[in-house]
């Protein structure tokens, strides 16, 4: 019973890890610089404090009004990672157009196309969806569904709401204070957001946009799957690998000058 278990429900865990790739990531996913202005900065509000489950963050002060180039600060020096507004990184508002960048981005990364791939390749030799066959045919579908079900998610959540919501898809990390702290303030963020004016509001765009992104999959996924529980499991699924996904933002960046520092003690 055990091993039919773990048959079950491995293919589907290994389909849902796709986001940890993208904006992890995983769900599974770079921070963000402003343009170069050989002009002064204008000068920022005092950050804003909030209370979550008892404890008061610092947000990061409102953004300015230029559109930053998008970076890929690759996480792990590996997966994507367009959407990571580190401490000290300038900052302004994203227009819908640069939202929609976001996503496209991620999406034709190289190693996010490779690693979706993997994971229909992994669902291939384990015979998952069986109505999707074997052979040639069978990977396409494969690839086809973990492809659709990671672009849509991205999509929701990062362009389409945001922009209709106002609000900000990128992750601010904290990177002050003790590591609990900072373990609780990224597991806030799948709950709040940025307004594009620098308000604090609900996450709609991350809550609301994955369970979308879940509906609009079973217009896709073979007739078996399209029940209400199946629907509710990729959608908690997103959610805790967004989770996921934020910690490694939060973190990572420290991490990496470590490594640095190691390597370039001078």
């Amino acid at each position: 019973m055990q091993n039919d278990w773990v048959a079950c429900t491995l293919p589907k865990l290994l389909r849902y890890t796709a986001p940890l790739g993208l904006l992890c990531a995983l769900s599974l996913h770079a921070q963000e610089s402003s343009p170069t202005n050989s002009g002064p900065l204008p000068a920022a509000p005092a950050p804003q404090q909030i209370n979550f489950i008892g404890n008061s963050f610092s947000e990061p002060a409102p953004p300015a009004s230029s559109q930053p180039v998008l970076k890929n600060n690759r996480l792990f020096y590996v997966l994507a990672n367009y959407s990571t507004v580190e401490k000290h990184d300038e900052f302004s508002t994203l227009s819908a157009r640069t939202k929609f960048k976001l996503s496209i981005k991620t999406m034709t990364d190289p190693v996010t196309v490779s690693f979706l791939g993997a994971i229909a390749l992994i669902g291939q030799a384990r015979n998952s969806d069986p109505s999707y066959g074997q052979g040639l045919q069978g990977y396409s579908k494969r690839y086809a569904t973990t492809f659709a079900d990671t672009g849509v998610g991205t999509l929701m959540t990062t362009s389409v709401f945001p922009t209709l919501l106002h609000q900000d898809p990128r992750y601010f990390q904290l990177g002050t204070g003790g590591k609990w702290h900072r373990v609780k303030y990224s597991v806030s963020r799948i709950f709040i957001t940025r307004s594009d004016n620098g308000a604090t509001q609900f996450n709609y765009s991350e809550v609301v946009g994955n369970a979308v992104a879940a509906g609009i999959s079973n217009t896709y996924h073979p007739e078996y799957q399209r029940t209400f529980g199946n629907t509710m499991n990729v959608w908690g699924t997103e959610i805790v690998l967004n989770t996921i996904c934020n910690l490694a933002k939060e973190f990572w960046p420290d991490l990496r000058r470590a490594i640095h520092n190691r390597r370039h003690p001078e």
